[in-house]
Order: structure tokens, then C-alpha cells, then sequence
């Protein structure tokens, strides 16, 4: 970036173009760099297969919020919910740190159960959760001032994960919901529950960038 602000001499339309998509070269390459930092909860690779991975959660808290759907809106309806109460607007305005992925799924759901995640509508509307930090449970989490938001602690869990990138569409998500479940059928892997959609990156983040995955529980 401060090789492109010491330019002196005026820059001719072909090189201002050049030095325009050198810089959108560099900060793409940041990016993913930056996403890394973010924390997410902790898990081991219990086994891989070419498609897919089983992966064991251990357990962690989350902050979750009903909104309307459709399905292709909760998450950007629910998005300034949870981060206002992430970002301070709790009681004691206590700052916690930013996590992923964002998970969201259909109501109703059993509590005893991981979120289940889909981008399919529902009359009852979509759960969106944000995973807070690790150290952070239901119990000791600050309260938030939005009646809308509940607490919950996540039990440990084993689930079947297949990653993909592109754009946050339902066809792309029905795409590699039915690899995975392809996949696990031949591998003779059963599942439970209902699939769960995990997004990692923000809108910012070009789509081709993107960590997406989706999660089908084993036990």
C-alpha cells in the first residue's frame, strides 16, 4: 500500500490500472489471512474421506435469535442482533471477541440437540447463533439486554463436514448438502437430525474466498 502512495510522477491511464489491480491483488491475499485469526471452536479430524471429514466438537456456548424467514434473509436479519450484544449491548457492556462460523437452522429444535442449520423456509422462522469464546458459557456469559437473545451451552459432538466456497445460494448449498450425503452413503456413514449450514467469512470476502460448510450429525 505505501509503495503505491510514494508514486511521484503522474501515473498514465494503462499504469493506473495496473497499480489499481495490484493493490485488489494484495488485499485479497491478506484476507484469508485475516480469517484465520478468528476463533472458532475446538475440534479434532477423527477420520477423512475424499468428499468429507468426521470431525469431534468439543463443547461450546452460543448466543441464538429467531428471526423470520425466508431462509436466504435470517442471517442478515439476525446479524445486528447478535453482534450488538457481542459488541457491548449486554448488561455490564462487556466486549467479546468475534467468533465463527455463524450458524443458523429451521424452528423448532430440540435443546438436547447441536443447531441444526438450514437455508430451507419454515413457518416458525430461522435459529441463527453466534459461538461465543472459548471460557464463555450460558452461566457466566453477560446477560443481554435484548429479551430476543438467549444463551445456550452446546454439548460435545461428532459430525460429518464437507467444505466448499462460493456464494451463500440455496443451490449451492443443495449441491454439496447432496455430496456429502452421496458420499456418506457409500462410505456407509448414517446420520441424524436435520443439516447444519456454517459460514466463516463475511459479506466482504469474495465469493470464491468464501469457507462455507456443512455439518450432519452422527451422535
Amino acid at each position: 500500500m505505501k509503495r503505491v502512495s510514494h508514486v511521484r510522477r503522474r501515473a498514465l491511464p494503462g499504469q493506473a490500472a495496473w497499480l489499481i489491480g495490484s493493490v485488489a491483488l494484495l488485499a485479497l491475499a491478506i484476507w484469508p489471512a485475516t480469517s484465520h485469526a478468528v476463533e472458532e471452536p475446538s475440534y479434532t479430524i477423527v477420520q477423512r474421506f475424499p468428499a468429507f471429514e468426521i470431525r469431534q466438537y468439543a463443547g461450546y456456548a452460543v448466543a441464538e435469535v429467531v428471526v423470520p424467514g425466508p431462509g436466504s434473509d435470517a442471517g442478515d436479519r439476525a446479524f445486528p442482533i447478535l453482534a450488538g450484544y457481542i459488541f457491548g449491548k449486554n448488561k455490564g457492556e462487556r466486549k467479546l471477541a468475534m467468533t465463527a462460523p455463524v450458524t443458523q437452522s429451521a424452528t423448532p429444535v430440540k435443546l438436547e440437540m447441536t443447531a441444526p442449520v438450514t437455508q430451507s423456509a419454515s413457518q416458525d422462522g430461522f435459529l441463527v447463533q453466534f459461538v461465543l469464546p472459548a471460557g464463555v458459557s450460558a452461566a457466566n456469559a453477560p446477560e443481554p439486554l435484548d429479551s430476543r437473545i438467549r444463551l445456550r451451552d452446546m454439548p460435545p459432538k461428532r459430525i460429518a463436514v464437507i467444505r466448499y466456497s462460493g456464494f451463500w445460494s440455496q443451490s449451492n448449498y443443495d449441491q454439496n448438502l447432496a455430496r456429502l450425503q452421496e458420499a456418506m452413503r457409500e462410505a456407509g456413514i448414517a446420520w441424524q437430525g436435520e443439516p447444519v449450514l456454517s459460514r466463516y467469512d463475511g459479506p466482504m470476502t469474495p465469493w470464491f474466498m468464501r469457507r462455507n460448510e456443512i455439518w450432519l450429525a452422527l451422535d
